[in-house]
């Protein structure tokens, strides 16, 4: 369905000022053989935990997780291993499995029982497999532009291998960086071009910068995997679950969204005309405002 108020839903204005004055709380949580980079922002409030995908980090989430805080929630945005600002071992599982394992880990150590758990693209794989394989630490879920069935790695993965093999000498001699094969994907992650400026690409490839980013990049790359979603029993998740999808999407089959709703019982899907992959990129208050939704619907049957 298209985004359309709802009288029974809750929205709130927040200043846009609000990323400059809530400060996020820095976390080093061990998981994984490393240690995983957490940003906080709250404290005390409903906990909301934001799961970036490929090759993001939790960046994304800085116009929507402050607007959480604001809201009364505790929001959570996770680099995930390999990702970001968090450790990369060089024996490190970046899997989808594996992520999912660190997520647990995360919230024992943060003495978080259960949560709502956003997850985005890659992210969003890594929340299903949470939400089916340690249902009791999420109470709600949300799964944006998210890979399943068969479908992971999507496209912009499966473009950075197909260049990689295209310009293996190249690389193999550091004459090409990662910004070469990430760019594209950036570019082709928002609905349109301008909202993806030169400056915000460089903060995007920020982590890939240096001798080993593009062997790192191509590391996480391959670590994703069809298994580690596809047979999943998405049917077993019996808590709240929106499925929020960006219209112009092109690195995922168009129908994803209606398959993930029809493998999870009772969740909801909303259509993002006009919006691609990057939801919190594109349309922060939307997301915001539908995140906010869904914490009442579980709030409302606590």
């Amino acid at each position: 369905m298209l985004r359309k108020q709802s009288s029974s839903a809750v929205f709130f204005r927040i200043p846009d000022r609000v990323e400059r004055l809530i400060e996020a709380d820095i976390l080093r949580i061990p998981a994984g053989g490393g240690a995983l980079h957490v940003e906080r922002f709250g404290h005390g409030g409903l906990p909301v935990l934001l799961v970036h995908g490929f090759p993001t980090s939790s960046f994304l989430w800085r116009a929507v997780a402050p607007r959480l805080a604001e809201a009364g929630y505790t929001a959570l945005a996770v680099d995930l291993l390999g990702y970001g600002e968090s450790d990369r071992p060089l024996d490190g599982d970046y899997s989808i499995a594996a992520q999912a394992e660190h997520i647990d880990r995360v919230l024992s150590a943060l003495r978080i029982p259960s949560a709502t758990v956003v997850g985005i693209d890659a992210g969003g794989g890594v929340a299903q497999r949470l939400a089916v394989t340690r249902p009791a630490r999420v109470n709600a879920l949300m799964l944006i532009n998210s890979v399943g069935f068969e479908e992971c790695p999507a496209r912009d993965v499966k473009v950075v291998q197909r260049e990689t093999a295209r310009f293996a000498f190249r690389l193999s001699q550091g004459m090409l960086g990662a910004a070469q094969l990430l760019r594209r994907i950036l570019e082709g992650s928002v609905a349109e071009r301008e909202r993806m400026p030169a400056r915000l690409v460089a903060r995007y490839l920020a982590p890939y910068v240096g001798a080993d980013g593009v062997t790192h990049l191509l590391a996480v790359a391959r670590a994703l995997r069809a298994e580690d979603v596809s047979d999943l029993a998405l049917k077993t998740i019996a808590v709240p679950t929106t499925i929020v999808w960006g219209e112009a999407d092109q690195w995922l089959d168009s129908g994803m969204g209606e398959r993930l709703q029809g493998a999870i019982p009772g969740s909801v899907l909303v259509k993002l005309p006009g919006v691609a992959r990057l939801v919190p990129e594109e349309s922060p208050d939307t997301l915001t405002q539908l995140i906010d939704e869904l914490v009442r619907r579980v709030a409302a049957t606590a």
